[in-house]
């Protein structure tokens, strides 16, 4: 019996682990790989930053200012042209 016990707890402590696991990455990784893919999206769309881009994706407003710079809800990133520094 002692045995069988035994087998529940770690069934139990791998399920609860595997579910913290899950609940990290749902609620820390995956809205940062959101925002990243977001992003990379406008800067495209807006020619590397260089004109104005605007949309709503997930109900979030995203902005290129036509300067090189989008911002998605709180996050923003500067936009990289190809032919910069030449």
């Amino acid at each position: 019996m002692k045995e069988a016990t035994g087998e529940l707890n770690m069934t139990v402590i791998t399920i609860v682990a595997i579910a913290a696991l899950a609940a990290f990455f749902y609620l820390v990784i995956w809205p940062n790989i959101q925002n990243s893919m977001a992003l990379n999206q406008a800067c495209n769309a807006s020619d590397q930053g260089t004109t104005v881009y605007s949309d709503t994706i997930n109900k979030k407003k995203i902005y290129c200012d036509g300067k090189g710079k989008c911002t998605y809800g709180t996050a923003s990133r500067t936009c990289k042209s190809s032919n910069q520094g030449k």
